[in-house]
């Protein structure tokens, strides 16, 4: 009897704690769907927080401007409340009520009539100490631009109110040029810590980008060490010279083989020769997203959503440099989709150290300047580092021929005695005639 007794008791234990364990599964799934009471309590608040503090904002003076600004604050709270709707199984992001605003732009043209053009959109990546070399980035492509830009930046948390602030802070004349997004790192949630510890922290965010930026059609992706000598409309252009087949274009890694890292070390596939460098992509996103990739695992073609993380997993033993490792992988597989374009879209110390080997930048000057190995900010390469100081301590508004150009030129006949500072005419070849069109379209009655 006593037998009988005990397995009644066990099986009454055993019948409690099991409905326990279903009650808590039950309301801490609700509690992160934000089904349960916690979650709509947060995004009630949130939401009244927001409209306290735009309400707040509208009563500000018609010329005081700054991080507040309705408009802005508006986009950015809304983005971090909530994010998009078609990212949410891949990412774990919450389902977002409205899309993203379309990123317009608004110019007065000659006469006062009021028009609208589309922007062309420019995406980068900031992680840890790259505030201040984001914003001299940003800072070159909205000065030489002739179209209007769309900003997308992707940053860590603590970034976002320096943005605002140091943004919001550019003069009106500037301001009106440009549209920006501030986005938080998001990375697939299942595999998110293998991503964000690829290569340097943040860097494999820019392989999400069709999946995040799923309202964009195309994108020129730059890493926070670039440099515009040109404007940003002359890359943008090259999108009307995709073939049929081909998604991205990218410059490559190097030009002579004999000492280019990846026809001397790579242990995986790569592109061409000498392999691609992801500092500045030209993307068509709406072809990325629907094209299936072939690929050295199967032979059924994956998007390019199922692609990534089984190519990670395959190479990440034999990869050096992350997530260019895997664009190079997928590119070697699918070349019909890559446009290759020359050096002087993406010139770097590897152009030059070993004396001068960008044949396009000796024709055409520099178009894009990528300071990789941390050259803007130590010695090495003193002529980089005075491209970027010019840039960096430039202040919108003044002469950009007297206050950029002409102390640049003198600082660069110091550094001669480099490698690169002997190519010294190549970093001002083309800024100088960019900058002259910044004049010219600045003394135009009525601006651009």
């Amino acid at each position: 009897m006593r037998r009988y007794i005990r397995a009644f008791l066990v099986c009454m234990l055993f019948a409690v704690f099991s409905a326990l364990y279903v009650y808590s599964k039950l309301f801490y799934s609700d509690l992160s769907v934000g089904g349960g009471l916690g979650g709509r309590t947060f995004l009630h608040r949130a939401a009244a927080s927001q409209r306290s503090d735009i309400g707040q904002e509208t009563r500000r003076g018609p010329d005081e401007t700054g991080p507040g600004d309705q408009h802005w604050y508006t986009r950015y709270e809304t983005w971090k409340l909530g994010e998009r709707r078609q990212g949410e199984e891949l990412f774990g992001w919450q389902e977002k009520s409205t899309s993203m605003p379309p990123c317009r732009y608004i110019m007065r043209k000659a006469g006062g009539r009021v028009g609208t053009a589309a922007a062309m959109h420019l995406a980068v990546v900031a992680c840890g100490q790259r505030l201040e070399e984001t914003l001299t980035m940003l800072k070159s492509a909205v000065m030489l631009s002739i179209k209007p830009l769309c900003l997308h930046i992707l940053a860590e948390d603590q970034l976002h109110a320096s943005f605002i602030e140091s943004l919001e802070s550019w003069p009106s004349s500037f301001r009106s040029r440009f549209n920006y997004t501030l986005y938080p790192i998001t990375f697939p949630h299942e595999n998110a810590g293998e991503w964000k510890r690829l290569f340097k922290p943040c860097a494999s965010q820019r392989l999400f980008l069709p999946l995040i930026l799923k309202e964009v059609d195309s994108l020129v992706y730059v890493d926070s060490d670039i440099l515009f000598l040109q404007p940003v409309d002359a890359l943008w252009s090259l999108l009307a010279h995709f073939n049929a087949t081909q998604l991205a274009a990218m410059a490559p890694e190097h030009e002579e083989p004999r000492i280019a890292w990846y026809s001397r070390f790579a242990r995986h596939p790569y592109y061409g020769r000498t392999g691609i460098n992801s500092g500045v992509m030209l993307m068509n996103m709406t072809r990325i997203r629907a094209t299936y990739f072939k690929n050295d695992m199967t032979s059924v073609g994956l998007r390019w959503e199922e692609l990534l993380m089984p190519l990670l997993q395959k190479y990440k033993l034999n990869m050096t440099w992350g997530d260019q490792d895997l664009l190079n992988i997928i590119f070697h597989h699918n070349p019909e989709c890559l446009l290759e374009v020359p050096c002087h879209w993406n010139y770097r110390p590897d152009h030059c150290i070993y004396g001068s080997n960008c044949g396009s930048a000796e024709e055409e000057g520099i178009f894009i300047l990528h300071g990789n190995r941390g050259v803007y900010h130590d010695l090495k390469q003193p002529a980089f580092r005075a491209v970027y100081d010019a840039i960096r301590q430039y202040s919108f508004g003044e002469d950009p021929v007297s206050s950029l150009l002409v102390p640049l030129e003198e600082e660069l006949l110091k550094t001669t005695r480099s490698y690169c500072g002997k190519s010294h005419v190549l970093f001002t070849k083309r800024l100088a005639h960019s900058l002259a069109n910044v004049n010219r379209d600045a003394q135009r009655p009525h601006g651009r």
